[in-house]
């Protein structure tokens, strides 16, 4: 395989910096990716919630193309950004945990586009583990903020306003930890980490410069705890919400923290993601608005997406790690003006290690060979409707991989061990578990038909899919079983082995 810095050295070569130019004559676009944080997709007005209030990324959906079956490749932050930065499958870059940090050698989409001769900058959540910058010149996260707001001062908060304790999941309950409580953080807006955030990518906007820039801004809303700031409270009227129903296979299933909440407590966790949600889409509108002044929105590509879903109360979970199309299926949207017809959707199945390609693809640039995505500018500019047969989806701390096409959803679960990422069953372990969903019959996958014998052909077929994907995009297939027993090499393959536990 091409090594990271044979890549970089190529691009380099092959295609030389940006001079300064005037932006009409600009021969590549700024790029800017926004990224939410467990923002799922049916909480946003573009995908068609009447309840959430989302008006930026509404006009961003508006202006360019809305992709409604759009997945992330791992339902876990640190798997979902190491692949989709990287264009990579998390099993195949060795990243499928929350703790992995991304490899040195693994080329990064900002490595690509500042070898090209991009000004690079990422602010916000990267989830990198390490301390490695992966491409870009400018990193601001949380000790920035931290050191800002020391140096400015807090505001104070009205009297008497109830706010957020400190952050504790897993120690306190989870109604606490999740927000049942719908309270505000303790912070007004203009002091919020995710204002800041949006104030700092603003300006890197505006800043004069002679080259493009790439721009990763990466909020941590609506992650748990949902934070909003105090402006932001009683926007909702929890009782307003309904209580997602549990199908009859769910309750073997589901995590025992989340057994004892009321329905209340439900309602107040959703009332609380909401109004996160909201709060993240304002400074979405600030970032929009800064790129709008410095009169570069007509050349910049602008990516949107959630790092992966979330569940709000769906088959009993308040969470994402898991297989359910809810933890799955994010928001992508992409707005190119002149490139990409504004108003437009498709249900095409996409995967999220398809936006490397599709950046490298607008800003006319190659993409090299080890990268596994698949460009989606043919799609976002009407030359084909078409893009995947089917997607893959990893969550390697509980041994668990699935495959879907239009139609069906196969899930193995390999059952062996004890979950310990906080949502564990406490039940006994299962052992090996197929799920097999119509997904046209059954959207809401309340029933699991693999052991239907009427179904047998269809449950073998789609394990041998999902076999061959596995020992396809292995980064080890030297150790895969050689046996030709499915079940066998599903059990093996399904396990994490990230760089991490290698010592790398």
């Amino acid at each position: 395989m091409i090594s990271r810095i044979t890549v970089i050295l190529l691009l380099a070569v092959a295609f030389p910096t940006f001079s300064s130019l005037p932006a009409a004559q600009r021969p590549r676009p700024n790029v800017l990716f926004i990224c939410a944080d467990d923002h799922a997709a049916y909480v946003a007005g573009a995908y068609g919630n009447k309840l959430v209030r989302t008006p930026n990324i509404d006009r961003l959906a508006d202006g360019g193309m809305r992709f409604d079956r759009a997945y992330s490749n791992a339902p876990i932050c640190t798997a979902s950004r190491g692949s989709f930065i990287t264009g990579r499958y998390p099993r195949t870059i060795g990243v499928t945990q929350l703790r992995t940090p991304l490899p040195a050698e693994e080329t990064t989409l900002a490595e690509m586009l500042k070898a090209a001769g991009y000004d690079t900058a990422a602010i916000g959540k990267t989830h990198f583990n390490s301390r490695l910058k992966h491409g870009y010149d400018m990193l601001i996260g949380y000790r920035e903020h931290h050191q800002w707001l020391q140096q400015r001062g807090a505001k104070p908060l009205p009297k008497g306003v109830e706010v957020l304790p400190l952050f504790k999941p897993f120690r306190d309950h989870a109604r606490v930890w999740l927000n049942g409580m719908y309270v505000p953080f303790g912070a007004v807006d203009e002091d919020i980490l995710g204002t800041f955030f949006a104030n700092e990518a603003a300006g890197f906007i505006e800043r004069d410069r002679h080259r493009p820039f790439f721009l990763f801004i990466s909020f941590y809303e609506p992650h748990s705890p949902f934070r909003f700031p105090v402006e932001f409270a009683n926007r909702h009227d929890p009782s307003k919400f309904p209580v997602a129903k549990v199908g009859p296979d769910d309750d073997a299933q589901i995590p025992a923290i989340f057994r004892d909440l009321s329905d209340a407590e439900k309602q107040g966790i959703t009332a609380s993601y909401y109004t996160s949600t909201e709060f993240m889409d304002k400074n979405v509108g600030l970032v929009l608005d800064a790129l709008q002044r410095s009169g570069e929105a007509d050349n910049t590509l602008v990516i949107y997406i959630g790092d992966h879903g979330y569940m709000l109360g769906h088959h009993g979970r308040f969470e994402k790690h898991c297989s359910f199309e809810q933890a799955n299926r994010a928001p992508l949207l992409l707005r190119y003006p002149g490139k990409i017809a504004p108003g437009r959707h498709t249900d095409a199945l996409t995967e999220f290690i398809d936006i490397v390609p599709t950046v490298l693809d607008f800003c006319g640039l190659a993409t090299p060979d080890a990268v596994q995505g698949r460009s989606l500018a043919a799609l976002a500019t009407g030359k084909t409707d078409r893009h995947r047969r089917r997607i893959f989806v990893e969550y390697a701390q509980n041994d668990e991989v699935m495959v879907r096409d239009e139609r069906w959803k196969l899930v193995f679960i390999r059952g062996k061990r004890r979950r310990t990422d906080g949502y564990d069953t406490r039940l006994p372990l299962p052992g090996h578990k197929l799920k097999l969903y119509d997904l046209a019959a059954d959207p809401a996958e309340m029933h699991n038909l693999a052991d239907d014998p009427k179904q047998k052909d269809r449950v073998d077929r789609y394990v041998g899919i999902l076999v061959e994907f596995l020992k396809r995009t292995s980064r080890q297939p030297e150790l895969i079983p050689k046996t030709d027993d499915p079940m066998v090499v599903l059990d093996h393959c399904a396990q994490p082995r990230d760089v991490l536990a290698e010592g790398k």
